[in-house]
């Protein structure tokens, strides 16, 4: 893949063979996040897990304090009080049944998260199909499946990520935009490591954190070290 002068240039400004403190990757990050639109930081972690195994899964949900920087839309399935209850609380969309069609025969996704309570995970399941590809499924180790809706839509509007291997037992997940303050991504990518290192699977011989990456959406990546991360989180 060929990148243009600014990604040479930004490459060119730290050395990609040194794992880099924490503080001093989100500092050299955030300094190459050149491009003309605010552009997302991202933390990129290979893990030692192997996914397949039930056991070795790493899936769950945190708040950033400082939020991610992006407009989220959230639909919730819920009815009665419950409904009432979304509407109050900010979801974008609420409803039920009448939804289904919507969103399998017209392609409707004008939403990022998808709460549901559990009386309507019967619904949602028929959802499966579109929903699971593109990550929407609500699922309760993500606090998205819940009688509480109104915790859930504030948390979410409030800056809550959901973390989990993809097939390469890979996480990727946004902490940020280069407009936020070094020390908004620091703490955003402190609490988003501490609650991963929580999740580490009983069942995991051997390394947990294999490498960790943080890159802005148009520049290069810049290696943090893992170890460094780790006694970060130990000590609070």
């Amino acid at each position: 893949m060929k990148h243009g002068k600014k990604y040479a240039d930004a490459a060119k400004a730290y050395d990609k063979t040194v794992l880099y403190d924490p503080d001093e990757a989100v500092s050299i990050v955030k300094k190459n996040a050149v491009a003309k639109f605010d552009e997302t930081i991202e933390a990129h972690i290979r893990t030692g897990c192997d996914g397949r195994h039930a056991d070795q899964q790493v899936r769950g949900a945190v708040v950033l304090p400082n939020g991610t920087g992006k407009k989220v839309r959230v639909l919730v399935f819920a009815k009665g009080p419950k409904a009432d209850e979304a509407k109050a609380a900010g979801a974008d969309y609420v409803g039920a049944e009448e939804l289904l069609p919507k969103i399998q025969n017209d392609g409707w996704f004008d939403f990022d998260v998808v709460v549901a309570t559990p009386d309507m995970m019967g619904v949602v399941g028929r959802l499966g199909r579109v929903l699971g590809p593109k990550g929407l499924m609500p699922n309760p180790k993500a606090g998205t499946v819940t009688m509480d809706v109104t915790k859930a839509v504030n948390d979410i509007k409030a800056g809550k990520v959901e973390y989990r291997l993809d097939k390469a037992n890979i996480i990727h997940v946004s902490i940020g935009k280069a407009s936020f303050t070094e020390d908004q991504l620091k703490a955003n990518f402190q609490a988003l490591m501490n609650a991963i290192i929580k999740a580490r699977p009983s069942s995991l011989k051997g390394t947990y954190l294999k490498n960790i990456t943080l890159a802005p959406t148009m520049g290069p990546g810049v290696r943090v070290n893992p170890l460094k991360v780790a006694s970060t989180s130990s000590e609070e």
